[in-house]
């Protein structure tokens, strides 16, 4: 199951720093692409306001 970005998030670009597959892309929110997501969480680790979960 991938993670996924809500609405809260702040496009800080903690998470892409971090994920080791290259999943999430830059925008206004970012997004995270399910089929490229390995599930790992490493991203949600390191989310400064807790914007990303399992989808």
């Amino acid at each position: 199951m991938a993670y996924k970005i809500s609405e809260d998030c702040i496009a800080c670009g903690t998470c892409i720093a971090e994920c080791p597959v290259e999943a999430i892309s830059e925008g206004d929110i970012y997004v995270i692409d399910a089929n490229t997501c390995t599930d790992c969480g490493t991203c949600a680790e390191v989310c400064p306001v807790e914007a990303i979960s399992p989808a």
